[in-house]
């Protein structure tokens, strides 16, 4: 595809402690597998996508980010001009729920007021080690009105509708706000990518007199 015929261009990312499953749910919307040798992400990376919204094509910019400690300062600089972000902790691990609170802490500090926010549970799977409750971060969701997934990028459950429900919700936003025929530029601060087409007259060289 041309770069012009994008209609939208959103930037999604993935947060949460080192070690919940992030990579892993990035591997599966890239490659649609499943790698069991993951190392921690050092930084960020990223993918593009792209799908199709009322006949429009959108263009989404996916990326995992580090959950180490260490790299937290690299992190908070691509909230910037993110339109929604996938807060990822383990159901198996409760510590990496309570954690949310913080990354969402984080999103309210350096993102936009509109952002998209999604909490993603991941590893259900392993459904004997389970800690963390459905009810629990479904009422905690409720509240904050923010959106609830559960996943597993080991069995390939529920990624893919993750990332479709996210594009949605983020497409009632942008679409509703901004006019498609709008050009804007810069890539951290756009969502809406229109590249405007000159006559084909106008791109003819003059002859010289």
């Amino acid at each position: 595809m041309m770069e012009d015929e994008f209609s939208y261009l959103f930037k999604i990312i993935l947060i949460g402690d080192s070690g919940v499953g992030k990579t892993n749910l990035f591997n599966r919307l890239q490659n649609k597998e499943f790698q069991y040798d993951t190392r921690p992400t050092i930084g960020v990376e990223f993918i593009n996508r792209t799908v199709r919204q009322d006949g429009n094509l959108v263009k989404c910019q996916i990326w995992d980010t580090a959950g180490q400690e260490k790299f937290r300062a690299i992190t908070n600089a691509y909230y910037r001009g993110a339109k929604g972000v996938f807060v990822c902790y383990d159901v198996t691990k409760q510590g990496t729920y309570e954690s949310t609170l913080r990354w969402m802490s984080e999103i309210k500090q350096f993102g936009d007021h509109d952002i998209v926010i999604m909490l993603v549970g991941n590893k259900i799977d392993l459904a004997e080690q389970r800690i963390v409750r459905t009810d629990e971060v479904s009422q905690f969701c409720e509240q904050n009105k923010v959106g609830y997934i559960e996943t597993s990028a080991l069995n390939n459950i529920n990624v893919e509708m993750a990332f479709n429900q996210m594009v949605t919700e983020i497409y009632k936003i942008v679409s509703a706000q901004k006019p498609i025929s709008q050009t804007l530029l810069g890539i951290n601060d756009v969502y809406v990518l229109r590249k405007e087409t000159q006559p084909e007259q106008t791109k003819q060289k003059k002859q010289c007199c």
